[in-house]
C-alpha cells in the first residue's frame, strides 16, 4: 500500500467517499476513520506534522468542535460537491500534489508551489476606498487560454489549487467555470465580493463541484458599507444565503486593521458567518502597499498580540466556535514562515507579471514571455528560496513588513521592477512605510516565540542556514 499509484490512490479514496456519503447522516464517524487510513498509508514517508491518533479521538469524540464541525459538513454540503472537494481538494491538492511537489523542487531546485494566486481582470463592479488591486487599472485581462496554458504546466509539476483573486475575478465567472470543467481534478477558489453571485451562478457552482468562495467583509453593514459602498453588505448576505441554500462550500475573507480588528472578531461577527453558512474564515493583516497607502491603519503591537490569540480561540477545534480560522500573518509557525515567492504560492497580476507575493507588486517575469518554470527559476524567486526563512522567529515571516531591509535588498539584487501600472512604487517607499512597524513588532514577537513551547514547520523547502 505504501506504494499506491496515483490512480489506485484516487479510486481508493472515490470509493471510500462514496461510502463515506451513504452514511453522511448516521455512523459517519467509522467511514471518516477508514478515509485517514487511507490518508496515512498513501502519505506514508512524508512529513505532514499530523498526529493521527488525536485527529482520530476528537473525530470520533461528540463533545468536540471538530466533530460537529465534519457533521455540519457533511449534511449540509450537496453530496457532488463534497465529493469533488474530498477528492481534488483532499486528494489531488494536499495529498498527491504534496508528494509530487516535493520530488520536483528536488528535480528543479527551485521553489515550487502548492497552489497559485491570478488574477483574471483587473476591472471589478466595486469601487471600494483604498483598494490596492485598483491601483492596476480596470482594463487588464488573463486570457482563458493563457490561465488554461498555465494550469496545465502547473498540474505537470504537482499544482491542483488555484485561486482567482483581482479586480473582481467573477467578472470572468463564465471563464472561471470553464476552466474548472476542463480541469476536473483541481480545484478552484475565488477571493470575491460576492454581489455578482446569484442563483444562476449557484447552480453552475454545483455542477462542476470544484469552485469554492471566500467573500471578502470588514465587518457589520455600518463599517462594511463605508467602504464597499450603500448596500452591499446585504448584498453579500443574500449571496450567502444562496450558497447555503445549494449546498455550496465557502467562507469569508477578512482584512484586518487598527480600526475594524474588534468588530472582525467578535462572537457576534464570527457567530453570524457560521449562521450564514460559512466554513472558513481567512484573515489578512492590512499591508500598506502603494504609495497612497494609510499606515495608520496598521494594528498595533497590542492589536496583533490579541488577533494571535483571538483567532487561535475561534478555530480551536476541541471548544471552538465551529469555522476554520487562519491568520496569514500570525500562523507562520504552522507553515514554516513565508509561503510566498513560489514556497507554497505566488501571484500573476492581470498583466500576466508573476510575483512573489500579492502584496509584492515586483517581478521580473511574466507568463506571456516566461514559462512556468522560467517563473520559478526568476532572479527574484530565486532570492527568496535562497532567503527563506527570512527570520528563524516566524511570528516575524514577512520579508516586507517584519524584515523590510531584506524585500529591499532581494528587490535590488534581482533587478525586479514595479508592476504598478498606475503609480509605480520604488521598493525604498514601501519598505521604509514598514520600518517603525517592524521595530516595534520585534521585541514582542521575539518574547512570544520564546514562549512557544512547539514549533512546527510543515513544508519546509527553503535551504536550511549554516
Amino acid at each position: 500500500m505504501n506504494t499506491m499509484t496515483h490512480a489506485a490512490g484516487r479510486a481508493a479514496f472515490s470509493k471510500a467517499i462514496d461510502i463515506a456519503l451513504k452514511h453522511k447522516d448516521k455512523d459517519w464517524e467509522e467511514d471518516v476513520m477508514r478515509l485517514m487510513d487511507l490518508m496515512q498509508r498513501y502519505m506514508s514517508g512524508e512529513k505532514l506534522d499530523v498526529d493521527y491518533d488525536k485527529a482520530k479521538a476528537m473525530i470520533c469524540s461528540p463533545d468536540t468542535t471538530l466533530n460537529r464541525y465534519i457533521h455540519s459538513i457533511l449534511s449540509e454540503t450537496d453530496s457532488h460537491v463534497l465529493k469533488t472537494a474530498a477528492l481534488n481538494l483532499g486528494f489531488e491538492a494536499f495529498f498527491h500534489g504534496t508528494k509530487t511537489i516535493r520530488k520536483m523542487r528536488e528535480v528543479h531546485q527551485c521553489n515550487v508551489p502548492w497552489l497559485i494566486l491570478m488574477d483574471p481582470t483587473s476591472a471589478c463592479n466595486l469601487h471600494c476606498t483604498g483598494c490596492w488591486a485598483a491601483e492596476y487599472g480596470n482594463r487588464l485581462n488573463l486570457t482563458f487560454e493563457e490561465m488554461d496554458h498555465l494550469i496545465e504546466q502547473g498540474k505537470e509539476l504537482g499544482i491542483y489549487l488555484y485561486m482567482f483573486t483581482g479586480g473582481e475575478p467573477l467578472v470572468r465567472k463564465a471563464d472561471i467555470i470553464r476552466l474548472c470543467e476542463k480541469h476536473n481534478d483541481c480545484a478552484f477558489l475565488a477571493f470575491t465580493n460576492g454581489t455578482l453571485v446569484d442563483e444562476a451562478f449557484c447552480k453552475e457552482m454545483v455542477r462542476v463541484g470544484n469552485f469554492y468562495l471566500a467573500i471578502s467583509l470588514e465587518g457589520f453593514e455600518s463599517v462594511n458599507d463605508l467602504r464597499r459602498g450603500d448596500g452591499v453588505f446585504s448584498r453579500v448576505m443574500n449571496a450567502m444565503a444562496l450558497l447555503k441554500e445549494y449546498g455550496l462550500i465557502f467562507g469569508t475573507s477578512i482584512c484586518y486593521t487598527s480600526k475594524n480588528i474588534t468588530a472582525v472578531t467578535s462572537d457576534a461577527f464570527v457567530d453570524l458567518m457560521i449562521e450564514q453558512g460559512c466554513r472558513y474564515a481567512l484573515y489578512f493583516h492590512y499591508m500598506p502597499v502603494g504609495n497612497a497607502a494609510a499606515t495608520e491603519l496598521l494594528p498595533t503591537t497590542e492589536q496583533r498580540v490579541y488577533m494571535r490569540s483571538r483567532i487561535r480561540e475561534i478555530r480551536n477545534m476541541t471548544v471552538g466556535k465551529g469555522i476554520f480560522a487562519f491568520d496569514f500573518q500570525n500562523d507562520g509557525e504552522f507553515v514554516g514562515g513565508c509561503i510566498a515567492g513560489g514556497r507554497n504560492y505566488f501571484h500573476i497580476n492581470a498583466n500576466g507579471d508573476a510575483e512573489p507575493c500579492v502584496f509584492i507588486h515586483y517581478s521580473g517575469a511574466n507568463i506571456r514571455t516566461h514559462s512556468l518554470l522560467e517563473i520559478l527559476k526568476q532572479p527574484l524567486f530565486m532570492a527568496y528560496r535562497d532567503n527563506q526563512p527570512f527570520n528563524e522567529n516566524h511570528l516575524r515571516p514577512c520579508p516586507m513588513l517584519e524584515n523590510p531591509e531584506i524585500l529591499e535588498r532581494m528587490v535590488k539584487e534581482s533587478g525586479a521592477h514595479s508592476t504598478d501600472l498606475q503609480s509605480p512604487e520604488t521598493v525604498e517607499h514601501l519598505c521604509g512605510k514598514c520600518r517603525e512597524y517592524a521595530e516595534n513588532w520585534a521585541p514582542c514577537a521575539d518574547r512570544l516565540w520564546a514562549e512557544t513551547p512547539e514549533r512546527k514547520h510543515t513544508y519546509e523547502n527553503y535551504k536550511k542556514k549554516e
